[in-house]
């Protein structure tokens, strides 16, 4: 991936270590610079080195398909892994993180079979399996190059060194050990399975494969008759089918027992007799489904013959063959009538047709009425490649593919009067999710693992783990769990893991076989060269397991030393996949024992993987796990839903409807990225609409204002210590954690108590795997950072009071900081270890050394190798204030949103000062908290005064209506009574007679509820009464003190705008009258900010001394001289000394100047910044 910014040729020992921020900041070109750093330190080797002996955190990845590259998919759960296994880690684990790689199966023999132009099993053969499998090897390195840039880039730290691949032989003897544990334990059975089958890849699919890849087609759909033998009427069932290419292997017809039947005849064809359900009659006379048919007019269409009749008269009657192919072969069991509950009036005629080799329901309705027998080779006249062959032989058919075949078969039994309708049929047809072709099914012989047997362990092993979201276990997966059917784990493919099952040949007078579970089985069973005869060495069995190496060898039984040939198949790569827990370790041969695997290995403490897994490796983990060993195979589990594009469909290299990963990440920023996604619905389970403007929109509102907090921490910082230099030479700022921690300020009590509980939030959900709740709540506390605290503390962190109190707040935005940076390092990794590196020089820590100092601020070479904070927690002195001062900013955040709305409605500008405001609460603790706040609030409204009261009646009018539905259901037949009390009736004149001081302790919450005292509800006295909660009402507070009046109010006043809190708790009364006093202010505040503006396009920072010289070009009623002389201490604070332009020297140098109407005063205003003479 091609990043912005300068990367040098050689990396630098540690990071650019300056504190000053840049002017503007480049996030990816940074990132850039942060990844040269870490391979520079070797970070993620260091960090686990560190980490060792410390309590394991088992992580699985699950391996990916290699024969493409990372899409959005792969980015959002890769970014969901790397967060939760940095914050293990962080929090003192050791975590293996080890990448892995699928390289068996469909996904890579498809992309062979393209670029070799293979389009059959015989080719294959022909080409011979080695060759076959030297190119599939070939390509699944591929992109491994690719996919070690794109993780990286990502901040993801895993090791690509010490990865684990499906195809390298430890695995494969793994793989082997599983099945030959399953086989030893009786779990392991062949027999026949009608499955989804791909005639383009020649092999059987999983359910959840052909369930990956529905589309809508139209298909012909045709209803046929089948000649009753010995009919009187000479009648014929009539069946319809969207598949006319599997009636030339029709065995039986199936009927529903409790159905009703009836016999007809074509009226304008009279020889045609058909039996068919009676609620499927429109199936064959269409008419009677037109909205023009008239109901009655049914004996113009049809007549009956005899009485209608159940299902179960139809049992047992025999037909004549469709088609001549299996006649003879099965004629002693076939061609009649069975019945089974499955047939419905939904559609079609009531009458199914069964071919037993390509139809699930088809094969298990003939094996229970003994249409064929589950021993018997099945009428399957259909190849691997899904063509025709013997014995249907006629011309037209044999050698065509099923699916062209359907228009030759409709021909024929048109031309044999056997075709009742065709009609053309839309539907949701499975095809193969790699050939995209359309798929069949084909009954297949195959191993099957016994998952029905176990299924109620699999059930009880779901309950003892732990999903987000919750009910992705709780519905989807228990029921499919539930549902569950045995495995069909063989694949009559070439390129995988093969089946490791000796057997006698078929002509054997008894049947022997042997399953292998490991190498050393092998050189125990004798392993011979099938050609030579000669044992094979253990070093080249060693060497490799696929197909081109194993299916040579020939074994020996060990009772009689019959000759055993391995079975032709190769296991389904999910097999694999649901094998590598073991697999991964080369276990049990490898370095770790059984006692430790099961101690510290297995389960999973975490794995994550997308929803689209439910019924894929997250089955086939629990489903191994639970076989093996009685247990699941993980205990947590982050699903992630699907990544669509920005349109709602399916992202799609073809359509382009999606953004280039590279390029998202070159223009925003990893870090940017992944807070996009974690953010999302998508880690909900949910899916997400990926849009480039919601990336950009994180960078904007997340990442500038943390980037521009710093910057304006390290230049003040920076004027500090120019400050102080003028005192003792060299001075530096450093941390000073006491200060902070010392501080009484409220906005440094609240901002630090604020970071403890984020602290503790962060680690509450990460332990609960609840992202999606940290990174809201991440993004809330950075918002209360920058908007809030930055801002209330401007002139403190300024000097403003003095440069030794700017030091405390100073101490304060650092601790913040650096704590930010580590809570966030697992989140955003790259600006975390920015920011660490630009505020390291600051810690004292820093000249540590030793193992200890390693992972000790400061000391770390990289922020991750640090510990997460815990919460500091409220000190015995502090804990009262932190507490009063956090309820004192939430009233003063709530304060001013409501002060600012209320000038919006007045149109009376934030520059322009008011005199008073005034604060209606309900509660006297939030009128003692406010008093903690009230020169914040002063500043951030723009007024002289506030007056805090606590009497609502002068000022407002509080209301109360009845919240539905609650109260009616609570109250029943008394509701209508409670009804005209609470509120009251306006048609009758009658007022609420609820008491008002009752109310606003209501709402206070100073009581649980209230009695409606008096209330005449016609229940004749029975002594109950009625009572009602805060949550039984919506009580609004609406600022009125006109109508407050009226009730001896003496506060009303037409001056004032005003805003109420929707809970009705505070109100904001804004006095907007004008004098001279308060416009001389607002000229004044009008020169400050003009200066500061003319300070930046100046490109002036901070240390830079001007003169300031002001001029009215145009005169006005309050001179601008006036505002400067009246508000001295205002200019003051803001290190601001303007004089009239006329004093200024002639050889002054102008450095910015402007000419601009000031509010209240001159409509030109000329401001002038110039070089100190």
């Amino acid at each position: 991936l091609g990043c912005k910014g300068t990367i040098g040729e050689t990396a630098p020992s540690a990071m650019s270590a300056e504190d000053a921020a840049p002017e503007a900041m480049d996030f990816p070109g940074e990132e850039a610079k942060v990844l040269e750093y870490w391979k520079s330190i070797e970070a993620f080797e260091t960090s686990v080195k560190l980490s060792q002996g410390r309590k394991p955190y088992t992580f699985y990845d699950g391996p990916p398909f290699a024969t493409g590259l990372p899409h959005y998919g792969h980015i959002l759960a890769g970014t969901i892994k790397d967060t939760v296994t940095r914050y293990a880690h962080q929090t003192g684990h050791y975590v293996s993180r080890r990448f892995g790689w699928d390289c068996h199966g469909l996904p890579v023999e498809y992309e062979i079979d393209k670029t070799l132009g293979v389009s059959s099993r015989d080719d294959v053969l022909k080409m011979g399996i080695a060759t076959y499998n030297g190119h599939c090897r070939g390509i699944v390195a591929r992109y491994t190059k690719e996919w070690e840039a794109v993780v990286q880039r990502l901040g993801r730290w895993i090791d690509f060194r010490n990865d684990y691949r499906t195809m390298d032989a430890d695995f494969m003897e793994s793989v082997w050990w599983v099945f030959k544990k399953l086989y030893d334990k009786g779990l392991v059975y062949k027999g026949y399975k009608v499955m989804p089958y791909s005639t383009a890849c020649s092999t059987p699919l999983s359910n959840f494969e052909a369930g990956l890849n529905y589309k809508d087609v139209t298909d012909p759909a045709v209803t046929v008759a089948f000649k009753l033998r010995d009919d009187p009427d000479g009648a014929s069932l009539v069946a319809w089918t969207t598949t006319p290419w599997t009636l030339p292997s029709n065995l039986a017809l199936c009927v529903n027992p409790e159905l009703e039947y009836r016999k007809v005849r074509d009226v304008k064809k009279p020889d045609r007799v058909y039996v068919v359900a009676t609620l499927r009659l429109a199936q064959l006379f269409p008419v009677l489904a037109s909205k023009k048919f008239k109901k009655g007019s049914e004996s113009a269409v049809y007549q009956t013959i005899g009485a209608p009749f159940a299902g179960t008269e139809l049992v047992g009657r025999t037909y004549e063959p469709l088609f001549p192919f299996f006649a003879e072969t099965f004629k002693a069991s076939a061609f009649r009538v069975v019945s089974d509950a499955y047939v419905t009036a939904d559609a079609g005629t009531g009458v199914v047709h069964q071919a037993p080799a390509f139809g699930e329901d088809d094969y298990r309705v003939c094996i229970a009425n003994g249409v064929v027998r589950a021993d018997q080779e099945l009428p399957c006249p259909v190849d691997a490649d899904g063509r025709f062959v013997d014995p249907v032989s006629w011309d037209g058919l044999k050698g065509v593919h099923v699916k062209s075949a359907d228009a030759a078969i409709v021909a024929w039994l048109k031309s044999e009067e056997k075709l009742v309708v065709k009609e053309a049929h839309e539907h949701s047809y499975p095809f193969c999710w790699r050939s995209d072709t359309p798929l069949i099914y084909r009954a297949v012989p195959s191993l099957f693992v016994r998952v029905e047997s176990i299924k109620e362990r699999l059930l009880a092993n779901n309950q003892l783990t732990y999903w987000v979201p919750s009910f992705v276990k709780e519905k989807r997966f228990h029921n499919w769990l539930a549902d569950a059917k045995d495995w069909a784990i063989s694949r009559n493919r070439f390129w995988g893991t093969p089946i490791p099952l000796w057997v006698s040949a078929e002509d054997a007078a008894v049947h022997k076989a042997v399953a292998v579970g490991s190498v050393a089985d092998l050189l125990k069973y004798k392993a011979r060269d099938r050609e030579t005869g000669a044992l094979v060495p253990e070093a080249e069995l060693r060497e490799d397991l696929h197909r081109e190496r194993v299916d040579r060898l020939v074994l020996e039984h060990p009772d009689d030393g019959t000759k055993l040939y391995r079975v032709d198949e190769v296991f389904d790569c999910w097999f694999e996949s649901g094998s590598m827990p073991y697999a991964q370790l080369h276990f049990p041969f490898g370095d770790v024992d059984e006692q430790t695997f099961l101690e510290k290995r297995f389960p999973a403490d975490f794995i994550a993987e997308g929803i689209d897994q439910t019924r894929g490796w997250f089955y086939t983990l629990m489903v191994l796990a639970t076989a093996l060993y009685d247990r699941p195979a993980f205990r947590n589990l982050i699903v992630n839903g699907i990544v669509l594009a920005e349109d709602g469909r399916k992202m799609s290299k073809r359509l382009k409807n999606y953004p280039d990963p590279a390029l998202v990440i070159n223009a925003h920023g990893a870090d940017a990225l992944r807070l996009y996604l974690i953010n999302s619905p998508v880690v909900k389970g949910e899916n997400l609409r990926f849009s480039q403007d919601g990336v950009r929109q994180v960078l904007r509102d997340v990442m500038l204002p943390w980037f521009n907090t710093f910057r304006f921490f390290a230049q003040q910082a920076t004027r500090w210590e120019q400050q102080a230099a003028h005192e003792a030479a060299g001075t530096k700022w450093m941390r000073d954690a006491d200060r902070a921690t010392r501080s009484t300020n409220v906005t440094d009590l609240w901002i630090l108590g604020s970071l403890d509980a984020l602290v503790a939030f962060v680690h509450a959900e990460m332990q609960a795997y609840r992202l999606y709740t940290v990174v809201p709540r991440l993004v809330s506390f950075l918002q209360d950072l920058t908007n809030w605290y930055v801002r209330l503390n401007r002139a403190r962190l300024k000097g403003g009071d003095s440069d030794d109190e700017a030091r405390t707040p100073l101490a304060v935005l650092f601790e913040v900081l650096l704590t930010m940076a580590s809570v966030m390092a697992p989140f955003t990794p790259f600006f975390a270890e920015f920011l660490y590196q630009k505020l390291r020089p600051r810690l004292p820590e820093v000249v540590g050394s030793g193992a200890d100092a390693a992972e000790t601020l400061g000391a770390a070479a990289s922020i991750h190798y640090v510990m997460l904070p815990e919460p500091r927690g409220s000190s015995s002195s502090n804990g009262d204030q932190q507490l009063l001062a956090v309820r004192g900013v939430a009233i003063l955040q709530r304060a001013v949103e409501l002060g600012r709305r209320a000038r919006e409605d007045a149109k009376l500008p934030m520059k322009t000062p008011v005199r008073s405001v005034t604060l209606v609460v309900t509660d006297e603790a939030d009128k003692a908290a406010f008093a903690t706040v009230e020169s914040y609030f002063l500043s951030e409204v723009n007024a002289w005064a506030v007056d805090v009261t606590t009497d609502v009646d002068a000022w407002c009018v509080m209301t109360a209506l009845p919240k539905h539905p609650e109260l009616p259901r609570r109250l029943g037949k008394r509701y209508k009574a409670a009804e005209r009390y609470i509120k009251g009736d306006d048609k009758n004149g009658l007022k609420s007679k609820l008491d008002p001081k009752a109310l606003r302790d209501l709402l206070a919450g100073r009581v649980d509820d209230i009695e409606l005292v008096g209330l005449d509800d016609g229940s004749n006295g029975d002594g109950s009464v009625v009572r009602v909660a805060r949550d039984d009402l919506v009580i609004r507070t609406a600022f009125g003190p006109q109508q407050a009046a009226e009730n001896g109010s003496t506060k009303a006043s037409s001056s004032y705008a005003a805003q109420t809190s929707p809970d009705g708790t505070l109100t904001v009364a804004v006095d907007t009258a004008q004098d001279d006093d308060l416009r001389m202010q607002g000229i004044a505040r009008d020169v400050v900010n003009r200066v500061n503006k003319l300070r930046k396009r100046a490109k002036l920072v901070i240390g830079d001394a001007v003169d300031v010289f002001f001029a009215d070009e145009a005169p006005a009623e309050l001179a601008t001289a006036q505002a400067v002389a009246a508000n001295g201490p205002l200019f003051a604070r803001a290190k601001i000394a303007p004089l009239p332009d006329a004093a200024r020297p002639r050889h002054a140098r102008v450095l910015a100047d402007d000419v601009a109407a000031t509010p209240f005063g001159s409509p030109a205003l000329r401001v002038v910044l110039c070089r100190p003479t």
